[in-house]
């Protein structure tokens, strides 16, 4: 069975300007826990929404990639691709 690591950009439902992107084995139940409030960074802009998601059988090249979006180039990537 193949493990898939996920990087994943979310976007505020109350506030669409605000985008949080991260990285999680099981997205399913990371989202929960974003909408949930469980997450402090993210919490006083629940709800939550599903992005983009980039799937990865290796977890420190999901890894890179999340750090990567979290740059100036890759905020700008984020805006013009996903």
């Amino acid at each position: 069975m193949t493990v898939y690591h996920y990087v994943y950009t979310l976007q505020s439902c109350s506030q669409p300007h605000q985008i949080y992107t991260g990285q999680t084995g099981n997205l399913k139940q990371r989202l929960n826990e974003h909408n949930l409030g469980k997450v402090p960074h993210t919490s006083k802009y629940v709800p939550w929404h599903v992005r983009s998601v980039t799937a990865f059988q290796n977890k420190q090249r999901a890894l890179d990639f999340e750090r990567y979006l979290k740059t100036g180039s890759g905020r700008a990537f984020l805006k013009r691709h996903l």
